[in-house]
């Protein structure tokens, strides 16, 4: 398939994004989600930070406080003796995870889709217990003026699915949580279909079964039910350790077309695509049978966590689709292709 990476790539970096505190430094900006307001191009970032590391027997790990009367930010220090710090993105001690950075959420504007000037400041940030460790990997969605976002809460209650909403991307409310533990890739379909709204989602199943791609409904964007099995993993290759929702599903002439994710027993993480039926989306029409993007570049083979690609949201005008995606969980890149390229691939 003819997917095209852009000249600029990666278009955002940790670098164009002012820490939110002196003691801390943006570890990684990844996972926006994106959508278009005022005829700017929106991409609502996932920042993380992290404590300056200044001693070197010492990791410091940022937690959100909330058992007060107001939330706050803290760092707590563990000796790099007593903890495992074989993941990057994990401290474990004696079994207990947290996690190296705190990630909020934040504004990038553009007028052309490429070129983004980064807020200075954060637009979401942590605020209650089931955002302790974080809030991470938005999708946005425009229904009937307003843009619902839906983010996954981490705390020591485990990965939570919340919803908030804006008109203006000033001001901001929040919705609660709507999936519970653990379930992340969520992304809500743009309209209605037959009277009720529709999202994908991934649960992770901890006894039997595997971290696979459902189908839910909803009357109200809140409570969520009817929830059916979408697709499963393959038993080898790309997709054969687990697969979720990416960016959120658009509609075209041929049906729902989702971008989504898929990584293997070694944590590659790929791009795949469905084609969904159109009037009734637990319907697959179609799935990529090899990846449509895959790391190859060395800003998505190196990072944070390398051999990553992973989109949260696309947009798709005048039968292109813009694929925003982050790299090796550390910085932004954009790539396109044509609605026509997708349907030959599909075989549509």
């Amino acid at each position: 398939m003819n997917v095209v990476r852009h000249s600029n790539n990666p278009i955002i970096t940790p670098m164009d994004v002012v820490p939110s505190r002196s003691d801390f430094i943006v570890e990684c900006v990844l996972n926006a989600g994106v959508t278009i307001y005022n005829n700017e191009v929106i991409l609502l970032l996932r920042v993380a930070e992290r404590p300056i590391q200044d001693q070197e027997d010492v990791v410091k790990v940022p937690i959100l406080d909330t058992a007060g009367e107001y939330a706050f930010l803290q760092v707590v220090e563990f000796n790099k003796a007593d903890v495992d710090l074989s993941d990057s993105r994990m401290v474990n001690k004696d079994g207990e995870l947290f996690l190296t950075s705190l990630s909020h959420l934040r504004i990038a504007r553009s007028m052309d889709g490429v070129h983004f000037t980064v807020e200075q400041t954060p637009w979401m940030f942590p605020e209650n217990v089931y955002e302790t460790y974080g809030i991470e990997d938005p999708r946005i969605t425009y229904i009937e003026g307003e843009y619902y976002i839906n983010y996954s809460a981490v705390s020591v209650y485990g990965i939570t699915t919340a919803l908030a909403k804006t008109k203006d991307f000033v001001s901001l409310e929040r919705l609660g949580i709507i999936f519970a533990p653990e379930n992340r890739d969520v992304c809500i379909f743009p309209e209605k279909i037959n009277e009720k709204y529709y999202a994908l989602h991934r649960p992770v199943p901890k006894m039997i079964g595997n971290p696979e791609m459902w189908m839910a409904e909803s009357p109200d964007l809140i409570c969520w039910g009817n929830h059916k099995h979408l697709i499963g993993l393959q038993r080898d290759g790309w997709e054969s350790g687990r697969i979720g929702g990416g960016a959120v599903p658009f509609k075209t002439e041929k049906g729902w077309v989702a971008i989504y994710h898929g990584a293997d027993s070694d944590n590659r993480y790929c791009l795949g695509v469905l084609l969904l039926d159109e009037k009734d989306p637990s319907k697959v029409i179609a799935r990529s049978k090899y990846p449509i993007l895959e790391p190859q570049e060395k800003y998505e083979l190196e990072g944070f966590f390398g051999n990553v690609v992973f989109s949260c949201g696309v947009l798709y005008q005048d039968q292109i689709v813009y694929i925003y995606y982050g790299c090796a969980d550390t910085s932004m890149s954009l790539a396109t292709v044509s609605i026509q390229d997708i349907y030959e691939y599909l075989g549509v």
